[in-house]
Order: C-alpha cells, then structure tokens, then sequence
C-alpha cells in the first residue's frame, strides 16, 4: 500500500472511532507531514481520498473537516415475487461480458475480477515458480480425484473461521467455484427439476440452470438481509423444488450478509420440506469486517448444505482451484467431478497449499479487506456524485461488487451500447435474473486501487446515463454542462 493510503487508511479510523467528530476540524497538512515524517505531496493525496469517500471536506483556507451530514443513497428496492418457475436466457449477454473482459483498452467496471497485483500475492508466484522448476515429476502426475491431500487439508482449517468443522475426506477440489457449483447441481437435480434461488444473483449460476434443463423459481431478496424467507416458505408450499441455491454471505451482486438468525431460519425451512441447499460461499472470506461470518453450513446438521467456495475471487482467477464439501451427497459429486472433469491441476493446488499454509493468505485477506472497503465507500461516492439524483446503491459488506438501480423504466443494454464508444463497460443487471429482470440495474466493479482513469469511467457512466434518461423523455440531449 502506497504511503498516501496508508495515512488515509488512518485518518479515516479514527474519524470512524468518533476521535474526530461531525463539523471537526482535522489536522492541517504540514502537522500530519511533520507528525508522519512523510511529504505535503504526501497528506494531499492521503486528503484527497478522503474527500473523494466523503470523510473530509475543503474549506478555502481553514484545511480539511469532518462531514456533518454523510447521507448515502437509498438501497435498491426489493424484487417483485416470480409466479412461477421459469427457464432461462441472457447467455448472450454473459457472452458480452466476457468478450469485453478480454480487451486491455476497456474500462472494465463491470467484469467480477479481483484485484490481482497486490504485492501480498507475491508469495504464491514464488511457490508457482519454484513448483514448476522442481526436478520431480509429482505436479506433472494425474492426482486424487478428490484433490491433493495437503490442499484439502488447508482448506478443512480455513473452515473453521466460517463456523464449519470439516474434515479433507469430506472436501473435493474441483476446477474453481464453477464446476463446484455445477457437480452440485447434476448431483441431485435432473432435466425439469425447480431450483429456488435468490434474486439477483450470480449470472454463472443462471447459465448452469439452463445447461442442466432445470427452471429456476426468483425469490424476493433483500439488499441488506437477503433471501425473503416468506416467499421462499410460500414457494416450497406450492412448488416440488429439489433444491435451494443461495449466496448467504458477500453476495453477488447485492453484497449483503445474511443475519445469523436468518440463516438458522433457512436451515430449518430445508429441514421441513427435506430439501438440500446449495451455498455458494465464494466472496465469504472477503466479508468487510472480521471475524469473517458463518456459513449456512455451520448451522447444518443432517449434511444437506453442499458448501462450495473457491480461491478465485480471494487469489486469483487464473488458478481455477476452487472446492466443495458435499455432505451427505459426497458420492454423487464425486461421480460427477470424474465423468465432468476428472482431475484437478496439480500444480496450482500445490502452490495454494504452501501459501496457505505458510500464512500468506490470512495476510493476503488482511489487506484486501481493507482496500475493498475503502474501494467500496469511494466508489458509492463517486455514483453519488456523477449519477442522476434518485439513483439506488447497495451498501456492499463484503467483496468487491457494487449494485446500481436506475428508473425503472431505464435499459441498460442501450447503456451500454452508448458506453462501447468510450471504452467503458458496465454489466447489465438482466443476467443476474432468470426471467431477464433488473433491465434498469447494472452491476460495477471496485476490486481495483482507485485511480483518475476508473474515476473518469464512472463519470462517462454517469453522463451516459443522463443523456439516455433525456433523450427517453423527448427532451433531447442534456446541456454540456447538465
């Protein structure tokens, strides 16, 4: 972390912790500079960020204060209730995506990348390198089925931060969070199967539905609390789901953490209608705040809860080492890794393991947590400033994905089609819905360290959207200056 953010880092804790209260005057530049030992370049900066997160503001020669009123935007409403399960479309748009990703001229806000130039990740590298060199032929040989041993072994310790008391003979290693989530769901749904799952949600999980010729039944959820556990009893009353798919902690796109109480109550509906849950626990280790929250499967007991996760969005996508702990349905997984996929790379298991185990990836977690955070509050910020008043933000706990609601009237597809010319892409919110809904939502990205090209990105998103709404209304375009 650059010495700017690091004071920023620590002017903002103490504001935080009250030590610096509303309307307060915050030490001038030359004080911190002669208190830090750094440059007046240096405090600048630091303040800067600062003001851009809305935690300080200028005044003409009088320095720098705390805010009196920091009021945040209203979070996106509360989906409406699906009728009925439905099947799925939009992979063209995923497509989209992932071709924008691809190109290094685009500003891509709305792709689900971490930030992978940390220098915490540096370690991993070292290991991948000192792997690849080594004179022996073990990383070059097909491996358990179920993963390296020493890698599930990690994995089992890393669990217990999240509550979870599991055992390497109980975890498979597959090829990222993907396949973990696609095992699960050929595991124990046939073609014609119901699936609920919470609404929005990840786009990859859509795409496995409709591969596997299941429906998907929408449920409400919630931006702070989560599924809408009324809606989902209702729909187990009405419909033959066999099978629960939800995201309970750091959500995608929403980033709410369930409650505790919460995730009991769902652990008890799936009891009482006997059906199996299927947690999707990807960004969990990237919650804002520690201790990390618990997972749905730490309050499971009869071993209904498929637990899946990956180093994916913690690491780095490019390992493609993610895993799953099944449960009672261990040997139908397991069928399915082998006829699927086979096994697993050795060679990246390996070098997560000696991370892991070394202590690396708790620092790594450490670090990123923070600048998540931080990245999250500028980047509210920053839609706060350059969007049309009205606009909804989700207050994201954890990871690094923000979802931004615009009139409900609004198409994001001709957003981003406008944006195409400037290099800027956003993801549009119909991909995270099975019945293509949240046409007027799209989903951005902050992993990234914050910079005058993202800002300036934003900003285009901003004025793009201005001249849409405009142009919609019969006004025409807005003054330059609008």
């Amino acid at each position: 972390m650059t010495l700017y953010l690091n004071l920023a880092e620590f002017i903002s804790s103490r504001i935080e912790q009250g030590l610096y209260g509303p309307g307060e005057r915050l030490p001038s530049v030359r004080t911190l500079s002669q208190e830090h030992g750094v440059s007046l370049t240096t405090v600048q900066q630091a303040y800067r960020v600062l003001e851009c997160s809305g935690l300080a503001i200028p005044r003409p020669k009088s320095g720098y204060f705390v805010p009196t009123d920091r009021r945040m935007p209203e979070l996106p409403q509360m989906g409406r209730p699906t009728l009925r399960p439905v099947d799925i479309s939009q992979w063209d748009m995923v497509q989209e995506l992932m071709r924008f990703e691809q190109s290094a001229s685009v500003v891509q806000l709305g792709c689900g990348m971490p930030d992978v130039t940390a220098p915490t990740l540096k370690p991993l590298l070292t290991a991948m390198a000192r792997i690849n060199r080594r004179s022996d032929s073990q990383s070059l040989q097909y491996n358990h089925l179920q993963g390296v041993p020493v890698l599930r072994e990690q994995i089992a310790r890393l669990a217990i931060d999240s509550g979870c008391r599991l055992v390497p003979t109980e975890i498979i290693v597959t090829s990222g969070c993907q396949e973990a989530l696609s095992t699960a769901i050929r595991a124990i749904c046939v073609p014609g199967d119901i699936v609920a799952i919470a609404s929005p949600s990840y786009h990859g999980m859509m795409q496995i539905l409709n591969a596997t010729g299941l429906k998907a039944l929408e449920i409400p959820t919630d931006p702070v609390t989560g599924i809408n556990l009324e809606a989902l009893e209702m729909a187990l009353e009405q419909w033959p789901i066999k099978a629960i798919q939800v995201t309970a902690n750091c959500n995608n796109p929403l980033g709410y953490i369930m409650p505790d109480d919460r995730k009991r109550t769902l652990i008890r509906l799936a009891q009482r209608f006997d059906v199996p849950i299927i947690e999707d626990d990807i960004y969990g280790d990237l919650s804002h705040r520690y201790p990390r929250p618990r997972t749905l499967k730490s309050f499971d007991e009869d071993n209904r809860v498929l637990l899946c996760s990956s180093f994916s969005k913690t690491l780095a996508p490019g390992l493609r080492v993610g895993w799953i702990a099944p449960g009672r349905y261990l040997q139908q997984v397991l069928y399915m890794k082998y006829i699927g996929s086979g096994t697993t790379a050795t060679q990246p298991q390996l070098a997560v393991a000696e991370f892991i185990a070394k202590g690396n990836y708790l620092l790594h977690l450490r670090r990123m947590r923070k600048q998540y955070k931080r990245n999250g509050d500028l980047m509210t910020e920053w839609v706060s400033r350059y969007f049309p008043a009205g606009t909804r933000v989700s207050q994201p706990q954890g990871g690094f994905t923000l979802w931004v609601e615009l009139p409900e009237d609004f198409d994001t597809y001709s957003l981003n089609r406008l944006l195409e010319a400037q290099d800027v892409q956003v993801a549009n919110g119909n991909i995270f819905s099975a019945a293509g809904k949240y046409r007027n939502c799209i989903r951005l990205n902050f992993a990234n360290a914050p910079n005058r090209k993202i800002e300036m990105a934003v900003s285009k998103v901003g004025q793009a959207i201005s001249q849409l709404i405009h142009l919609n209304s019969g006004f025409g375009p807005p003054a330059p200056n609008a």
